[in-house]
Formats: C-alpha cells, sequence, structure tokens
C-alpha cells in the first residue's frame, strides 16, 4: 500500500572488509510498488571492489548502484541483481537493486522475468546485460574467431552470446582447467593461456590482469580490436604495448556498462536492453553460471568467502525458505 513505511533487513558494507545486517524501514511513495524479494545474486568482480573499499574516489558516482544508499568506501548498501515479486500479485520482476529482503521501486524500474526465464536464473540479468553491451562494442561478425580471456561470469556469457553467431569460433581462455568443462556447457572451445591460438578477429579480456591483458594482446591478429570488459578499481596493471601491440596496429577498446555503445544508443534504452538480457536468459545451459547458494540470514558470515573464493561465479541468495 503507498503511503505506508515497511521495514525490511539489508546487507550494508558499514567499512572496509566489514559486511553487517542492518534493520532498515523504507517508504512506499504513491505510484511505486512494493518487491518482496526472492533471489539476489552476488556479482563478484564489483561487489568484491566495493567491499575491499577499491572504489577509486575518482568513479564514486560514476560507480554508484541505481539503489545504492550510502557513500563509497562506507557505510554503503551495494548490489544490483534482485529478483522479486510485486507483492500481493504473483508478478515476478527483476530491479537493479541490492540485498535487501523487500524494498520499494518506481513501477519501470521494475522489469518483468519473461515466463521462460525461473526466478532463480533471473539473477543472472544484470550480468548479461553487461556481456550483451561487451558485444556490442566489440562487434562480432557472423564468421569471427573470438577469443575470451577471462571465463568468470561476463567473460563467460560473451563467449555463449558469440557462440550463437553464425559460424563463429569462439574460445574461452582461463588458467583454471576445470572451466573447460563450463566452456563446453556453454557452446564455445576451451584452452589455457599457453595453448591458445592467434590470429583472433575480436579479443575480449575479462580477468582483470595483467598477465589476462598481456594473453588477450598475444591472441589479437592484424588490426584486430581488444575489448578491455574488466574493473580494476584503484589498481593499474601493466600492458605490453610495444612489439606485437604496434606491428599488428592493434586496437584497445574500453567497454563499460553504464553507457549504451554509440551504435545503438539512438535506438535503445536502458530498459530495452534489460528487457533483452532476461529474455537471453531462457536457455537451461546458464545454470552452470549459478555456482552456490547462500540463505540471506547467513550472508554476512559467508560474505567475505564467496567474494574471496576465486571459484564462485554468480552466488545466489535466497530469501525465505
Amino acid at each position: 500500500m503507498t503511503g505506508e513505511t515497511r521495514a525490511a533487513q539489508a546487507l550494508w558494507i558499514a567499512a572496509p572488509k566489514q559486511a553487517e545486517l542492518r534493520d532498515v524501514q523504507f517508504d512506499v511513495p504513491d505510484g511505486h510498488v512494493v518487491i518482496d524479494t526472492m533471489f539476489t545474486g552476488i556479482s563478484r568482480g564489483t561487489e568484491r571492489l566495493v567491499f575491499e573499499g577499491r572504489v577509486p574516489e575518482s568513479e564514486n558516482q560514476t560507480m554508484r548502484a541505481p539503489f545504492q544508499e550510502g557513500e563509497f568506501p562506507g557505510p554503503v548498501k551495494y548490489g544490483y541483481a534482485g529478483v522479486g515479486r510485486i507483492a500481493q500479485s504473483d508478478d515476478i520482476v527483476f530491479a537493479l537493486f541490492p540485498h535487501q529482503t523487500a524494498f520499494a521501486i518506481p513501477p519501470e524500474a521494475a522489469v518483468p522475468v519473461p515466463p521462460t526465464v525461473p526466478a532463480e536464473r533471473a539473477v543472472l540479468a544484470a550480468n548479461m546485460e553487461t556481456a550483451l553491451n561487451i558485444l556490442w562494442d566489440a562487434g562480432v561478425q557472423p564468421g569471427d574467431r573470438v577469443a575470451i580471456v577471462g571465463s568468470g561470469v561476463v567473460g563467460a556469457l560473451v563467449g555463449y552470446l558469440s557462440a550463437r553467431i553464425p559460424g563463429t569460433e569462439v574460445c574461452l581462455i582461463d588458467i583454471v582447467p576445470g572451466r573447460a568443462a563450463l566452456a563446453d556447457a556453454l557452446g564455445c572451445d576451451f584452452a589455457e593461456p599457453q595453448a591458445a591460438g592467434g590470429d583472433a578477429d575480436v579479443v575480449i579480456h575479462a580477468s582483470a590482469t595483467a598477465a589476462g591483458l598481456a594473453t588477450a594482446i598475444s591472441l589479437a591478429g592484424l588490426e584486430a580490436a581488444i575489448v578491455e570488459a574488466s574493473w580494476y578499481g584503484t589498481g593499474t596493471v601493466d600492458a605490453p604495448l610495444g612489439g606485437r601491440f604496434h606491428q599488428r596496429r592493434l586496437r584497445l577498446v574500453g567497454s563499460q556498462v553504464g553507457r549504451i555503445p554509440p551504435s545503438h544508443a539512438a535506438r535503445w534504452t536502458y530498459r530495452r536492453r534489460l528487457q533483452k538480457a532476461l529474455d537471453l536468459l531462457a536457455d537451461p545451459a546458464l545454470d552452470v553460471l549459478i555456482s552456490g547458494e547462500t540463505q540471506f540470514t547467513d550472508l554476512v558470515r559467508r560474505y567475505e568467502g564467496i567474494l574471496a573464493d576465486p571459484a564462485t561465479l554468480c552466488h545466489r541468495v535466497r530469501f525465505g525458505g
């Protein structure tokens, strides 16, 4: 009911490396919808930077989540992968909201989850939206050789989308041999860096490491583009921009989901992009990207470990029984 105040619980980063569960209250302005949260997803890369206090001061505004409260480095309530049911209805929606048991948002911020997509899988929507944006920046074409360095959730989703463009040859490249099964499930080839073939038409780097970027540069064919999809926070990275980079006239392209690429900006809104990301989650093969689940009531105790574990892909948080 609009005009009321409701109680909830939310995960807050009180200070770097200090998570806590807080009792919160939220107002329900006229016209807003109340969402009872069913699941959220932990986006390990970004949430780890926030948890460790590594968001650059210069990017405090550009890195704000849509419904963030507080400021970096903390206290801050952060997250952007919420799935819930509109109160007193059967409508399931996705919202770019932090980890909180219930919340109120404008109806245009509540994007319906298609009936073909289980609520449990819809937590991948924000990552799929990022992958879609990267694919637009990369400009992958039918028949291209595509190399993706780093098979976390975003890199794996870029591989999944690229492999469905006719005639492409897509390879996920990772230092973890066990990611071969993940690549196979998503329709991609797999290689460790030392065994990866070169002369790729498009390279996407998503490992957020200097070694990964060096591998990406080594794999690019003549005059190819390397799309940098990693986010380093306050960190810096060494890049081998001599030798092969110059000799092959390579291009290094930054990709960031906060902006729709110029090739699409005239026609696509953020809501349309998010709706399409949700549509793209209908394939059960994508369940391989859910690497674990935790009850919300147990999240504070497990949060640091989830973020620190390199095996974490998308960790799902379950609300209620």
